[in-house]
């Protein structure tokens, strides 16, 4: 199908802008708005699928050589430990480090040919450490979510990780809502409520046909069954499947650009819409703003464990963050090998383990 050129929706012109109603003003807000959240979507998405192409081809690699090299220095200390060269106070601290790496590469990378090396240095395994760790952060989580969020989790609730933690509070969350609802659904409305329920559902019937009054028309005009010649046949179906998506989707300024392009309106008509008209038009149009904004919002989250920042702000960003994600660890492997190469000397791991001190909590970062 050939690329359609974008028809710019705007009521008016520049020099026309101190003559135009407030509906007008607020309906070329809208869809330039609507218009530059459309680009700025279609610009991360691309980027993302340029990112992620990345990831696996230079990113993954890296991160699965880094692993490896680090699972060669647990084996060097492991086999340090093992050799009888080193004191009490420096086979200690060596079991310490071996814990703390083989955990992390087992837990969080799944190297689990580490087991038995971890389990040679805690006597309770891997395994029940790694139960442990996930219940003291399903604790901590569930203080959090019911600050955050009111609940009161049961006190016999089998919550053993995180995921099952998610769950539950889903669950709470939701039985709060159901409750709510039901509640206000049992409380007599007033004259003044039911009033404001019937304008509400008088304006939603409004927007829908003015989506439809627009759909319609464009039915009309492209629907292909009754289209005798194969070749326009062909044309009006490709159209119609425009049509539609446009209008599934409540997308009144798609809809609105098809008129444009196939001349079913002009400028003229635009200028000329009604007051009463654009009232419902613009409603439409913020609806459909709040919406890519929410799309975007979410495309950026799904981003952001991409970049530094806790919400990316530009596709420019993810770039720069993956080309320094790649510099940074090929900087660590360097670095690893260096060591691996020095620590086959005893006398300079030795003295390497007189700057090393045991953390108490299971943040070792060192490698």
């Amino acid at each position: 199908m050939t690329p359609t050129t974008q028809h710019i929706i705007q009521i008016g012109s520049a020099k026309d802008k101190a003559h135009l109603s407030k509906s007008q003003k607020e309906f070329n807000r809208l869809t330039r708005k609507i218009e530059a959240l459309e680009k700025a979507l279609t610009e991360y998405r691309a980027a993302s699928t340029r990112i992620h192409q990345r990831v696996q081809t230079e990113l993954l690699p890296l991160q699965t050589e880094y692993h490896r090299q680090r699972a060669s220095l647990v084996h060097l200390l492991d086999r340090a430990y093992e050799s009888g060269d080193f004191k009490a106070n420096e086979r200690k601290k060596l079991a310490d480090i071996i814990l703390n790496l083989t955990f992390n590469l087992i837990s969080e990378h799944g190297l689990d040919d580490l087991k038995p090396i971890y389990d040679k240095y805690d006597p309770d395994g891997f395994d029940a450490a790694n139960a442990e760790a996930d219940g003291l952060t399903a604790e901590v989580m569930k203080q959090m979510y019911g600050a955050m969020f009111g609940v009161e989790f049961d006190e016999d609730a089998d919550i053993r990780s995180p995921e099952e933690l998610e769950d539950q509070l889903r669950q709470k969350l939701e039985e709060q809502q159901r409750q709510a609802d039901e509640q206000r659904a049992q409380r007599p409305k007033s004259q003044k409520q039911r009033d404001r329920e019937a304008k509400k559902q008088l304006e939603e019937r409004n927007i829908t046909k003015a989506v439809r009054t627009v759909y319609m028309d464009l039915v009309k005009a492209f629907h292909p069954d009754r289209e005798p010649d194969e070749a326009e046949k062909e044309r009006k179906t490709e159209i119609m499947h425009r049509i539609t998506e446009a209008y599934e989707k409540s997308d009144l300024l798609a809809l609105l650009r098809l008129q444009l392009e196939f001349n079913r309106i002009d400028q003229d008509h635009l200028e000329a819409l009604a007051e009463e008209q654009l009232k419902y038009y613009n409603k439409i149009l913020k609806q459909q703003t709040q919406e890519l904004e929410e799309q975007l919002y979410d495309l950026q989250s799904q981003l952001s464990p991409m970049s530094s920042k806790a919400l990316v702000d530009s596709p420019a960003h993810l770039e720069y963050g993956l080309k320094a994600d790649v510099q940074e660890l090929k900087r660590a492997i360097k670095n690893l090998k260096s060591d691996l190469a020095a620590f086959q000397n005893r006398g300079v791991l030795k003295q390497w383990l007189k700057s090393y001190r045991i953390q108490k909590a299971d943040d070792f970062n060192e490698f």
